[in-house]
C-alpha cells in the first residue's frame, strides 16, 4: 500500500507541476492572460505541499525520483495536452528515468 500511494503521491505532483508550468506558458506565450498565469503559480505551490507527502523522510531522495517522474510526465503532457508525439527515444529515456526512480525509491533498503 506504501508504494501504491507513493506512486499517486508522484502522479498528483506531476499533474500540479507540469499543469502548474503549462498554464505559466499559456498565461504568457499564448497570451491567455493574468488568470492563467496566476492559477498556474497556484498549481506549482501546491505541488511543494504534495512532494511533503511521501512516506520516504529524504528530501534529495524524493526530488531526485521525482525528476524521473518529471520527465515521463512532461512527453505524456505533450502528447495529451499538445498534439507532441514522442519518438521511439523519448519513449526509451522516459522508460530509463522510472526505472531510475523505482531504483531510487522502492529499492529494499536496511531497516
Amino acid at each position: 500500500m506504501t508504494i501504491l500511494r507513493s506512486i499517486a503521491l508522484f502522479a498528483a505532483a506531476a499533474l500540479l507541476e507540469i499543469g502548474g508550468a503549462w498554464m505559466i506558458w499559456q498565461g504568457l506565450r499564448e497570451h491567455r492572460g493574468w488568470a492563467w498565469i496566476g492559477a498556474g503559480v497556484v498549481a506549482l505551490g501546491l505541488y511543494g505541499f504534495v512532494a511533503t507527502l511521501q512516506p520516504d523522510a529524504n528530501f534529495g531522495r524524493i526530488l531526485a525520483a521525482y525528476g524521473g517522474v518529471f520527465v515521463a510526465g512532461s512527453l505524456l503532457w505533450g502528447f495529451a495536452v499538445d498534439g507532441f508525439r514522442p519518438d521511439r527515444w523519448d519513449v526509451a529515456g522516459a522508460l530509463l528515468c522510472l526505472a531510475g526512480v523505482a531504483v531510487i525509491m522502492y529499492a529494499p533498503r536496511p531497516a
